[in-house]
């Protein structure tokens, strides 16, 4: 398990490609991410019929062997048995990597969902019970999971994955902090105690902004929507743009001391570099020193 340093930290996300060009341009940018002294890098998976032995589980052994940097295990809980669970952590623990994401994963046109875990709740119950000292993150969401009746809902729910043994929580994206502070509160009064940090995915493109919208029901702040109007004619603008507010975003939080930043790489290590130079004072690194662009 990752030593938790006093202070906020940074992390990353990654995704494994789906061809070797892309593997060997993701090993450079895991190279330069390590680079940036993350507190742990987590790595997805696809949401149906997981293939762990040529994707999420040998990318996380990379990370974790090759770059020696503390590595997280995404695990959907809607298209896995409780065999394959067992196995998989098996697998995890001959390599020394005890850090789960367990979701219930997205429903996928299709493909008939198992029916050993229905809720992530049952998935992180089970992980807690097979191997009581692996770290296990959930999903949260600060404006209401899409599935969700109501926020009220949405609290219930996420209140017993945390008591089924979720250890800390990690947000889906957003883009308006006052919706991240308004869902520290709620949690607070419910009774969830665990560390929650903030996802954060820099938007550098108008195509991805509509993606977001439309799939991560992420609301755009005016001040953003601003953004994309003024710079959707020029893409090296909204980069920086899109960067910029991103930055904003973690030292206002920061500021008003969240538990960790969450970053979304998009498999990008220009991104993340570019926010690590502008933020890495606020954190607690070892070293703040900025990296090379």
């Amino acid at each position: 398990m990752a030593t938790q340093n006093a202070g906020p930290r940074l992390s990353f996300e990654v995704f494994p490609p789906n061809s070797q060009v892309g593997v060997d341009k993701l090993t450079g940018t895991l190279d330069e991410l390590k680079g940036l002294d993350p507190s742990f890098i987590s790595v997805t998976c696809s949401n149906h019929k997981l293939d762990y032995a040529k994707t999420t589980i040998d990318l996380a052994k990379y990370v974790h062997e090759k770059l020696d940097c503390p590595t997280m295990v995404h695990m959907p809980a809607a298209y896995v048995t409780k065999k394959e669970v067992s196995h998989i952590l098996d697998q995890l623990e001959l390599m020394h990597i005890d850090q789960i994401l367990a979701l219930r994963g997205d429903i996928v046109d299709g493909f008939t969902p198992e029916t050993d875990f229905k809720y992530a709740s049952d998935l992180t119950k089970f992980i807690k019970q097979q191997k009581p000292n692996f770290h296990i993150s959930g999903a949260a969401y600060p404006e209401t999971h899409p599935d969700s009746k109501n926020r009220i809902d949405d609290i219930v729910h996420l209140k017993q994955k945390v008591d089924a043994g979720c250890d800390q929580l990690i947000t889906q994206l957003f883009y308006d902090n006052d919706e991240f502070y308004r869902f520290q509160e709620e949690c607070a009064i419910s009774g969830i105690n665990v560390p929650i940090l903030a996802g954060i995915m820099p938007v550098v493109n108008r195509k991805q902004a509509l993606h977001v919208v439309e799939n991560c029901h992420a609301t755009l702040p005016k001040k953003f929507i601003a953004i994309l109007d003024k710079y959707k004619d020029n893409p090296v603008a909204l980069k920086e743009a899109g960067i910029a507010y991103a930055v904003d975003q973690i030292v206002d939080l920061v500021t008003n001391d969240v538990d960790g930043i969450h970053l979304y790489t998009m498999n990008k290590s220009d991104t993340a570099k570019h926010i690590y130079n502008n933020t890495a004072s606020l954190f607690n690194l070892e070293s703040a020193s900025p990296i090379a662009d």
